[in-house]
């Protein structure tokens, strides 16, 4: 269905990023396939994605190879007046290009950027980072060369001589929502719950 899919929508493509925290990057090693799951946050055109210095698969990324991710997003279920009408309401984006690390002042500021977009508000309330906390994180930046972004529709299209059928049709919308937040249990007496985490309680995730 091409007619779902732009390349031209940035606004639409950075709403998806900016919402949806974990992504699906693929790349070829050893001539096989391989997919791996990682959180990332936007850096205005690029996103970033961290992780530890051991880990093989980001530690091959940094080698500039080509790599692609997914990110998508389901937000409904619709209902036609058949199965084959039936379909989701989704948000989904393609993209592709090179890992560079990033190191010194600027591994630094990305990292910034990366708790403050997973954790929203949450870096004034922490301490810095420190130096060995720093060496042991592997922070990349992914260029993003070519990217594509479909949505889908929300209402069933379901041909004239079905609509006039006794079925329901219609749309059934998933909602998630951060829950109430539960103390860590060496949390000590008297620490009032973060500004931060208060802020979220109860909204949509996304």
């Amino acid at each position: 269905m091409p007619e779902r899919v732009t390349t031209n929508d940035k606004a639409a493509l950075h709403a998806l990023l900016d919402a949806v925290p974990i992504g699906h990057f693929g790349f070829v090693e050893h001539s096989s396939p391989v997919v791996m799951p990682n959180a990332f946050v936007r850096d205005n055109d690029d996103i970033l994605m961290h992780g530890s210095t051991g880990s093989w698969w980001l530690r091959k990324l940094s080698d500039g190879r080509e790599v692609s991710a997914s990110v998508s997003i389901l937000e409904g279920l619709v209902y036609a007046r058949s199965g084959f009408e039936s379909s989701m309401q989704y948000k989904s984006a393609v993209l592709f290009g090179r890992c560079v690390p990033l190191k010194g002042v600027e591994k630094a500021r990305a990292l910034d950027l990366v708790v403050d977009g997973l954790l929203p508000k949450r870096l004034s309330e922490l301490r810095p980072a420190t130096k060995k906390e720093l060496a042991a994180t592997l922070l990349l930046k992914m260029r993003i060369d070519e990217w594509s972004f479909k949505s889908s529709i929300m209402w069933p299209e379901d041909p004239e001589e079905d609509i006039a059928s006794d079925a329901w049709a219609g749309f059934l919308p998933i909602v998630s929502r951060y829950g109430d937040p539960e103390n860590s249990p060496d949390l000590r007496p008297g620490i009032p719950l973060a500004a931060s985490v208060a802020r979220l309680r109860g909204s949509k995730t996304f």
